[in-house]
C-alpha cells in the first residue's frame, strides 16, 4: 500500500542439478519486505489511516528491434504492509528504493529540498544530474498512506536493465509523516497513463508498448512474514519481472482474464465468485463487481454489504469501532479461508494472510475491510493479502491480469528469515527507450544484478529449490 503501496519482483534463476538452459537476458532486482510490531493503539492509528487514505486513492480522481527481459528483487517492508524494489535517476545514474504500486500510474521521489516527510531517507539532488530538466509544473497525489507534492521534471530512469529517457516523473518536497520509510525514497506506479496525475506516460508502459520487453508483460512474487515473531523491518520480498515471467516461480498455466473496461486506468478484473469458509457469497454482476489489482494496498476493500456478507459467515465476528471502524475482529482460532474467481479458476487468500493481528484477547482483525470508492473507481480493491497467494502477471497486449499458482521455490521464501535482503544498487543497462519515442536494445551490453551477488543468488535459489523438492 502504500498501504498500499504497495510493492515487488522475479528473478532470473537455474537449478545447479539441472542442464544449463537459455534464459531471457535482463537485470535483477530484489523486492524488500518491511515489518513493524504495532501495539493495538498503533494498528487502530495505521488501519484507520490505511482505511481513509485508500478512499482517497480510489475516490474518483479525474485522472522490429531486438527486446529485453529484466528482473528486480524486492523488499519486504514492515511485516508485508509493503514491498520495494530499487530504480535509478539522472547522469551519473544514482540508485533509489521505491515502493511498487499498480495501483497508481506516477514517479516520484523526494527531493534533497524536502521539508516535510523524507528527513530520514535518501533524497534526489536535482542540480547533480546533467540531464535533469525542471517542469516548473506542480504535483500532487494522495495514496492508502499518505500524500506527495511538488514540481513535476524529466530525467534518465533506469531499472532491471531499462533506461528512460525523458522520463517525466515528480521531485517531492513534501510528503506525508507516515508515507516514506527509511530506505524508502519514493513510489513507481504502474498502471496506465490514464490515472496519472502527471498526464506522463508511466515508465512501464513506455517499455512496454515501445517494444523494448520480449513480451509486453511485467510479474509478481511476494513473501509472507506477516506474524513471524522474529521477522525483521526488511525481509526478502520476492520479485518483480519485466517482459517476461518466471516459469521458477509458479507452476501450471497461467490463467489470464482481460480487463473489462474499453479505458486502460487501473488494472481492472471483475469478481466473478467469492467463497469463505466453503459458503458462496453473493457477488453483484457488471462494474460493481470491478476490482482493481492493487501491490500497493496491504488489505482488502470492498462494499461494505459484501464485507459484511464475509464475516457473516465467520462464526462470533464483529464490527470493529473507533479507529478500527469499517474492519472487523474474529475468534483467532478461527481459521478463515476465502476464495476469489475472476474467470474460471478459484484463487485462495491463506488464512496466515487473513489473520492481520490480535487485537484483543482471543480476537483477531481481518485482512478484508469495508470500503467506499469513488464513482469512477472500482468497488474492490485487491491488495497484498491477496497477491501474496499467487504469481501475479499484468499483460500490456492485450489488456489483462493474469494469476498462477506458486512454486515450491516460491512458497520456501514465506518466512524464511535467512535469505538475504536485497540493496540499491545500479545495474548496466541493455535496453533504452525515450519517453514517448522509440527504444533499441544494446545487445553487448552487459547485466549485473542487485546485491547479493549473481553467483549467490543462485546457488541460495538453486539450494532453495532442492530443499524445495
Amino acid at each position: 500500500m502504500l498501504t498500499l503501496p504497495l510493492t515487488i519482483i522475479a528473478l532470473l534463476v537455474s537449478d545447479a542439478s539441472a542442464t544449463p538452459t537459455r534464459q531471457p537476458r535482463g537485470i535483477s532486482l530484489d523486492l524488500h519486505r518491511r515489518v513493524q510490531s504495532r501495539s493495538v493503539e498503533e494498528l487502530g492509528v495505521w488501519a484507520k489511516n490505511h482505511r481513509e487514505g485508500l478512499a482517497a486513492k480510489y475516490g474518483g480522481r479525474t485522472t522490429t528491434r531486438k527486446r529485453s527481459t529484466g528482473t528486480n528483487l524486492l523488499v519486504n517492508q514492515g511485516g508485508d504492509s509493503s514491498f520495494y524494489g530499487s530504480l535509478a535517476i539522472g547522469t551519473p545514474p544514482v540508485a533509489f528504493d521505491v515502493i511498487l504500486d499498480t495501483g497508481s500510474a506516477d514517479l516520484w521521489v523526494a527531493g534533497s529540498t524536502c521539508t516535510r516527510g523524507c528527513s530520514s531517507t535518501p533524497t534526489f539532488d536535482v542540480s547533480a544530474s546533467s540531464t535533469f530538466t525542471n517542469k516548473s509544473t506542480p504535483f500532487s497525489i494522495v495514496y492508502g498512506s499518505g500524500d506527495a507534492s511538488g514540481a513535476l521534471a524529466s530525467d534518465t530512469v533506469q531499472m532491471a536493465g531499462f533506461s528512460v529517457s525523458n522520463q517525466v516523473f515528480a521531485v517531492c518536497d513534501e510528503v506525508s509523516s507516515n508515507l516514506l520509510t527509511s530506505p524508502v525514497s519514493g513510489l513507481l506506479g504502474l498502471a496506465w497513463d490514464s490515472i496519472a496525475a502527471s498526464r506522463a506516460t508511466p515508465f512501464a508502459q513506455t517499455l512496454a508498448t515501445g517494444n523494448s520487453w520480449d513480451s509486453p508483460v511485467m510479474a509478481f512474487q511476494l513473501t509472507r512474514f506477516l506474524n513471524q515473531s522474529r521477522t525483521g523491518e526488511s525481509q526478502a520480498g520476492g520479485s518483480f519481472t519485466m517482459g517476461f515471467v518466471n516459469s521458477t516461480l509458479y507452476t501450471g498455466d497461467i490463467e489470464f482474464i482481460n480487463m473489462p473496461t474499453s479505458t486502460n486506468s487501473y488494472w481492472i478484473l471483475p469478481i466473478k465468485a467469492m467463497t469463505v469458509q466453503g459458503s458462496s457469497i453473493t457477488v453483484p454482476s457488471g462494474s460493481d463487481a470491478y476490482a482493481a489489482i492493487d501491490t500497493g494496498t496491504t488489505l482488502i476493500g470492498g462494499p461494505p454489504d459484501q464485507i459484511a456478507n464475509v464475516y457473516a459467515q465467520i462464526p462470533n465476528s464483529q464490527p470493529g469501532t473507533g479507529d478500527l471502524e469499517g474492519y472487523y475482529m474474529y475468534p483467532c482460532d478461527t481459521s478463515v479461508t476465502v476464495t476469489f474467481s475472476f474467470g474460471g479458476k478459484s484463487w485462495a487468500v491463506s488464512p496466515a494472510d487473513f489473520e492481520v493481528q490480535e487485537v484483543s484477547r482471543g480476537m483477531c482483525m481481518g485482512g478484508l475491510f469495508s470500503l467506499s470508492t469513488g464513482d469512477s473507481a472500482p468497488s474492490w480493491i485487491v491488495g497484498d493479502t491477496f497477491l501474496k497467494n499467487v504469481y501475479s502477471v499484468f499483460r500490456f497486449n492485450p489488456p489483462s491480469v493474469g494469476f498462477a499458482a506458486l512454486s515450491g521455490y516460491s512458497l520456501s521464501m514465506n518466512g524464511n528469515l535467512d535469505l538475504a535482503v536485497p540493496s540499491a544498487t545500479i545495474g548496466s543497462v541493455s535496453a533504452f527507450a525515450t519517453a514517448g519515442g522509440s527504444s533499441n536494445r544494446n545487445s553487448d551490453a552487459a547485466v549485473s544484478l542487485r546485491t547479493p551477488s549473481l553467483i549467490s543468488t543462485i546457488a541460495m535459489m538453486s539450494l532453495w529449490a532442492i530443499l524445495a523438492n
